[in-house]
């Protein structure tokens, strides 16, 4: 766990005990309120790569069976760009997320994402990518 007076990764400018952390660190006891703090959360545990966080708040539907990070890439922030809540347990968020590859090479993922509410808890179902953008090309 990093330091309590760490700033969040999420971006918000708390420390990540009194915002991310509290989630990450007490998923059990303290759940995310809403979608749009899973997904701060999610991003933070993707920069301390938590993957034990990440697969806990993956709805069960879509969750791989292991979460894997690329070695030497550097998350560099996240913008929330939208939030939306059509049903009382259903809501979007819409974000861009940055890093930079080991290589150097920095890129942009933008996506909208899903997530549901059930028994008071908000996962993370799936999302649809809007773009990504100075990613390596991948070889067919």
């Amino acid at each position: 766990m990093p330091p309590a007076s760490f700033p969040c990764p999420c971006g918000q400018g708390r420390p990540y005990a009194d915002c991310c952390g509290r989630y990450i660190e007490h998923f059990a006891a303290c759940p995310a309120p809403d979608a749009q703090s899973l997904m701060r959360s999610r991003y933070s545990a993707f920069v301390l790569e938590r993957g034990d966080y990440l697969l806990a708040t993956w709805h069960a539907s879509h969750r791989p069976a292991a979460v894997y990070f690329e070695p030497g890439v550097r998350w560099l922030g996240v913008q929330v760009r939208g939030h939306w809540t059509p049903q009382p347990d259903r809501a979007e968020v819409e974000f861009v997320a940055r890093q930079r590859g080991p290589g150097g090479r920095a890129w942009r993922l933008h996506e909208r994402s899903r997530f549901v509410r059930e028994k008071g808890r908000w996962y993370y179902v799936d999302g649809d990518m809007l773009a990504r953008q100075g990613a390596p090309r991948e070889s067919a």
